[in-house]
């Protein structure tokens, strides 16, 4: 009895899923005037630097470049080590984190996107580059669709003329005891990230500082990027880590008018490990001042520790010296 073959079908690859999108406005932005990918790209950086940026380089424009979004695709490194890494970037010449205001009149907000170059650059680059942007246009307007023509409405029935139409009832107002978009932002921050779950207590005491947000243009996304970026491994007081967060990263009031003749900067660069906004020419390397002191101390030690091998070699060598007849 012959038998039949059974054995199944190889199994069809999974697809992986598409690389998450930034809202339209926000995300990754490349820089102009790159130089030709290349195999020997980033070859200088260390491994871990060297294997993000080449994944970053390939992105899509658009693509959500936030470090939680970032590190959920990268399985081999965390989120502490992606943001390390940025940091390191960010050092290296390779990308600067902006914000700028988007919309006009009263629904003026604040969009954030990353720039980004596989060429390294230069502060001085990066500089000319961001006051381009400036000058192409005062406030970015976002894009939205026109609105769709609407159908003319019906005309009303005509009732009989023995029929009497009853009165319209007068809806009633009802109390207005909705919280207000500060209050729902700061409610939603534990959604975003667990260790910043606050209470109502909470969010009633901090919802002053967060309207200021709000009322200087920030969105309520812009808000809770700039919350929960760059968190510690634990957070054992959310209500005081979110209130010196909130006062620390207050953004800039937005300039109403200027006399003639004076620039407006628009586009303002943020620290890249802490998001605190800045001109480019305050925050070189894209790093503030409260967080360049932490990469000069690791490279005083790099320092320190080169000397003292060459002063003990320069030891030996005279001991060796004293010892020769």
């Amino acid at each position: 009895m012959a038998t039949k073959n059974l054995s199944p079908a190889l199994p069809a690859h999974a697809s992986s899923p598409p690389y998450p999108m930034a809202k339209p406005g926000y995300g990754k932005r490349s820089t102009p005037d790159q130089a030709p990918r290349q195999a020997e790209d980033f070859a200088l950086l260390p491994e871990r630097e060297r294997y993000i940026a080449s994944f970053v380089d390939r992105l899509p424009e658009g693509a959500a470049m936030t470090v939680k979004t970032l590190a959920q695709q990268l399985p081999r490194y965390g989120q502490q080590a992606v943001g390390t890494a940025l940091t390191a970037l960010s050092v290296a010449g390779h990308l600067r984190r902006v914000r700028r205001p988007a919309g006009e009149g009263d629904q003026v907000r604040w969009v954030f996107r990353t720039f980004w170059s596989r060429t390294a650059r230069d502060n001085e680059w990066w500089a000319a580059f961001i006051a381009t942007e400036d000058s192409k246009g005062a406030v970015v307007r976002d894009c939205a669709p026109a609105p769709l023509p609407h159908a003319p409405a019906p005309a009303p029935a005509r009732l009989p003329a023995d029929v009497v139409k009853p009165p319209a009832l007068q809806p009633t107002a009802a109390p207005d005891d909705s919280p207000s978009p500060a209050y729902l932002a700061l409610a939603q921050l534990g959604c975003s990230d667990a260790r910043l779950a606050l209470s109502a207590d909470d969010c009633t005491a901090l919802e002053g500082l967060a309207a200021e947000w709000l009322a200087r243009g920030a969105s309520a996304e812009y808000l809770t990027h700039a919350l929960t970026a760059g968190l510690p491994a634990a957070v054992d007081v959310p209500r005081g880590f979110v209130r010196r967060r909130l006062r620390d990263k207050m953004p800039p009031r937005l300039p109403t008018a200027a006399p003639a003749g004076t620039p407006v900067r628009h586009t303002m660069v943020e620290c890249t490990t802490c998001g605190v906004p800045g001109r480019p020419e305050a925050l070189p390397d894209g790093l503030c001042r409260a967080c360049r002191p932490t990469l000069a101390t690791a490279a005083e030690r790099v320092t320190d520790s080169t000397v003292a091998r060459d002063v003990h070699a320069l030891v030996d060598q005279l001991r060796v010296l004293t010892r020769t007849p």
